[in-house]
């Protein structure tokens, strides 16, 4: 269930001695197949990291072989300085892969480099390097679980996922637990597919499937500046899968690695489902959506199991959608509690005892529908975030 299930591929985890911790804190993901295709998603945050800016332009060379990644440090707002090291990261880990594997004689073009963690301090480069280095020793196929933990943050467990195809596999890893918002999250993934596919297929299909999984997270508003999802395609099963298989496929593995994610959003007490259906357009059941997700009132109100569906309304009339404000519905885990912009069912009805909570809302405007995913706001949530720098 890991990067490492497709074949061509090997992974470690290390303790580089980035965390005052010293958990495990560096990340290597390495293509041996004969393929090497790459397509790539980042951040639409304008503020960028050192590694983001970097693995953009390695990621338009179509090439990768290595990805090396690294908790403990973002490299953000770091300046000229910050994007040396980052440069030095991928130049270090591609003489040092050359030198223990020659056969893949790489240059720092073939390397992508991802951070995370406190954003404006630059990464301690006489502990990364070496680190790098020891990340190469115990490269294996059964280095992906080890990968996925060095790559965690304030996240309690580490997230992977596989996915099949008919004689292939996509595999992945992911990281995030906070600022997970739009646009991705304050997240890294790498996927690896043993599929044969070229830099514009896996493109395409990381794009679409992105689009409808981790662009549809919303924990709590915040965008990352460092996130990060690679697609990386060694050929080694031999099989050419077509477009609508390898999407599909790319799609499932991204949805998993997006629900746990949600799951595991910092401090969450309740998992939210929100279903917008009966909008004008798609956009339109996003955008409600989206404006729900990101309400604290409503994202308190059901911290303390409240279906105060009066927030819910007003969240969606502070978007730009199409509908009447008389002729929207809202149900709270199968109750409609709103009909025609009203009371109806009994709001005492809703069972908001467990975790899992699903809002829908019929905007009756037109045939288009879209999904949001969510958490609550909750005491835990603001303690971990001002009591600790992450």
């Amino acid at each position: 269930m890991t990067v490492t299930n497709p074949r061509g591929f090997r992974a470690a985890g290390v303790a580089a001695g980035l965390k005052t911790s010293g958990a495990a804190d560096l990340a290597l993901v390495v293509n041996d197949g004969p393929d090497a295709g790459i397509a790539g998603v980042f951040t639409a945050n304008r503020v960028k990291a050192a590694p983001v800016l970097w693995t953009q332009q390695v990621v338009r060379g179509g090439v990768v072989r290595a990805v090396v990644l690294n908790s403990g440090g973002a490299n953000a707002c770091t300046g000229p300085a910050g994007f040396q090291d980052t440069h030095a990261t991928a130049e270090h880990t591609a003489a040092a892969l050359t030198s223990f594997s020659p056969r893949l004689m790489l240059g720092a073009g073939e390397v992508a480099v991802c951070s995370t963690g406190l954003i404006g301090e630059r990464l301690p480069m006489q502990k990364l390097l070496p680190g790098v280095r020891s990340a190469i020793r115990g490269l294996g196929r059964d280095g992906g679980t080890a990968a996925a933990e060095a790559i965690m943050t304030t996240d309690t467990r580490p997230k992977t996922t596989v996915a099949r195809g008919s004689g292939w596999t996509v595999g992945g890893m992911a990281k995030g637990a906070g600022m997970l918002a739009p646009a991705m999250a304050t997240m890294l993934c790498v996927l690896t597919t043993d599929a044969v596919a070229g830099p514009e297929a896996l493109d395409a299909a990381l794009r679409a499937a992105t689009a409808v999984t981790f662009d549809r997270i919303d924990s709590d508003g915040c965008m990352s500046t460092n996130d990060t999802v690679l697609l990386l395609s060694s050929g080694a099963s031999g099989v050419e899968p077509t477009a609508t298989e390898l999407t599909a496929a790319v799609t499932a593995a991204c949805h998993d690695l997006a629900q746990q994610l949600i799951a595991d959003a910092e401090g969450a007490t309740k998992q939210i489902t929100i279903d917008v259906v009966g909008a004008a357009t798609e956009a339109d059941a996003v955008e409600v959506g989206r404006s729900v997700a990101r309400n604290n009132l409503v994202k308190t109100a059901l911290f303390g199991n409240d279906p105060n569906w009066g927030r819910i309304l007003a969240a969606v009339g502070t978007t730009a959608a199409a509908f009447e404000p008389d002729g929207v519905d809202v149900a709270v885990n199968g109750i409609w509690v709103c009909r025609s912009g009203a009371a109806a069912e009994d709001r005492a009805k809703v069972d908001l005892s467990g975790r899992d909570v699903t809002i829908r809302i019929d905007l009756h405007a037109g045939s288009s529908a879209a999904t949001i995913w969510t958490n609550d706001l909750s005491h835990a949530y603001v303690h971990e975030n001002s009591a600790y720098s992450s």
